[in-house]
């Protein structure tokens, strides 16, 4: 996780540059994996 979350950010950025309505979804989506890995210590 350490190294994919560089990445998933950068990915991120880019689709909220390219489409704003993205943001929410994209946001959520962060969270959820990020909650998901520190419960699950992956």
């Amino acid at each position: 996780m350490v190294y994919l979350s560089p990445i998933v950010a950068l990915i991120a950025g880019i689709l909220i540059l390219l489409r704003p309505r993205l943001l929410n979804y994209v946001v959520a989506v962060y969270l959820i994996l990020t909650g998901l890995f520190g419960v699950f210590h992956l």
